[in-house]
C-alpha cells in the first residue's frame, strides 16, 4: 500500500484519537471506552509504517500519538492501582475497628503471656528451657551477641536479600497458622497467640538477663511494630472464625463461617502486607550494626506510633463507605 493510500485510510482515526487526548488534557471530556483499543490499533499502524519505510514525518506523527496515548493509559492504570490499594487499606482498618472485641482479646492472649514469661525468665534464667531447647537457647544467644557484625541469624551482608525471603516465609507462616487455627472453634488461634507471646517474652527476658539488651531491643523495635501487631491481628481474625463456629446464630455453621471469613480475610490481607514490611526492615535495617542505637530506637518508636495511629486513630478509617 502506498503511503498516501495508507494515510487516507487511517487519518480520520488519528485525528479522532488526537482530539480525545487534547480534550482529556484540557479536562473537557473523559476518554471513550474504546480508547485502549484505538491506542493498540495506532501502535500496529506505527509498526507497519516503519516496516514499509514511510516518511519520517508520518512516523514522527504516529510515534507522538503512541507516546501520548501510552502516557494517559499509564496514568489511568496508576490511578486504578492507587484506588484499589486505598480501598483495601480502608477495608482493613475499618474491619479492625469494627471488631475491636476480638482484637482486644487477641492482644491480651499475646501480650499477657509475653510479659509474664519475660519477667519469669529474667529473674530465673532456667525457666526458658521449659519452652525452648538448650540448643535453641544457645543459638538465640549467639544471634544477638554484641560482637557480631550482623545482628540476627548468622549471615553475610551479601545474603540480606535471601534473608528477606526467609523472613517473609517465616512471618507469613506464623501469621497464617495463627489465623487458620480459628477453624478449631478458635482454640488454635488462642494456642498460637499464647505460645508466640510466651516464646517472645521468654527470649526477651533471657537476653536481657545476660546483658544482650543493647543488641536485642534495637534489633526488634524497628520491625516489631509491624510484625508483632500483624500476628495479633491474624489471631483476631482467627478468633472471628472461631466465634462464628461456636455461635452461628440463625445461620448454619457453614453460612456463619463464610460470613465471618469474608470479614476476617480483610484483616489477614492487611496483616500480610505488614509482615512484608517487617521482613524488609528485619533483613536490611534491623540487622545492621553500623547504625547508631539511638537512631534505631527512635525510628522504632516512630514506627510503633505510626502503626497504632494509622490503625486506630487516623481519619483514614472514618471515610465514607462510598469512597
Amino acid at each position: 500500500m502506498k503511503q498516501q493510500d495508507f494515510e487516507n485510510v487511517y487519518v480520520e482515526g488519528w485525528l479522532h484519537f488526537e482530539s480525545q487526548i487534547t480534550n482529556y488534557k484540557n479536562e473537557k471530556s473523559p476518554l471513550e471506552t474504546t480508547f485502549p483499543e484505538q491506542y493498540r490499533q495506532i501502535c500496529a499502524q506505527l509498526s507497519l509504517a516503519k516496516q514499509r519505510h514511510y516518511s519520517d514525518d508520518m512516523i514522527r506523527r504516529l510515534n507522538s500519538l503512541v507516546m501520548a496515548g501510552h502516557h494517559i493509559l499509564y496514568q489511568q492504570e496508576n490511578r486504578v492501582r492507587i484506588k484499589q490499594i486505598s480501598n483495601a487499606l480502608y477495608s482493613f482498618v475499618r474491619t479492625l475497628r469494627d471488631n475491636y472485641i476480638y482484637l482486644s482479646l487477641a492482644s491480651i492472649l499475646f501480650v499477657l503471656p509475653a510479659i509474664l514469661a519475660g519477667l519469669a525468665c529474667y529473674f530465673d534464667e532456667t525457666l526458658i528451657y521449659s519452652l525452648i531447647s538448650p540448643a535453641q537457647v544457645d543459638e538465640i544467644e549467639s544471634m544477638y551477641n554484641p560482637a557480631l557484625d550482623k545482628i540476627g541469624r548468622e549471615r553475610g551482608s551479601d545474603t540480606d536479600l535471601a534473608m528477606f525471603g526467609y523472613y517473609i516465609n517465616n512471618n507469613i507462616g506464623i501469621a497464617f497458622r495463627t489465623f487458620a487455627g480459628g477453624i478449631f472453634f478458635g482454640l488454635g488461634s488462642v494456642f498460637f497467640l499464647c505460645f508466640n507471646g510466651l516464646y517472645i517474652g521468654a527470649v526477651a527476658g533471657k537476653l536481657t538477663s545476660v546483658g544482650y539488651a543493647v543488641t536485642f531491643y534495637p534489633f526488634v523495635i524497628g520491625h516489631g511494630a509491624f510484625e508483632l501487631t500483624a500476628i495479633v491481628f491474624s489471631g483476631a481474625a482467627g478468633l472471628m472464625i472461631g466465634y462464628a463456629l461456636i455461635n452461628p446464630g440463625q445461620l448454619t455453621r457453614l453460612s456463619a463461617l463464610k460470613a465471618a471469613a469474608k470479614e476476617a480475610v480483610k484483616i489477614l490481607y492487611g496483616a500480610a502486607f505488614m509482615l512484608f514490611i517487617a521482613a524488609f526492615l528485619e533483613a536490611f535495617w534491623s540487622s545492621s550494626t553500623q547504625l547508631p542505637i539511638a537512631l534505631k530506637l527512635g525510628i522504632g518508636a516512630i514506627s510503633w506510633f505510626f502503626v497504632f495511629w494509622f490503625c486506630f486513630f487516623s481519619s483514614f478509617g472514618r471515610r465514607n463507605e462510598s469512597v
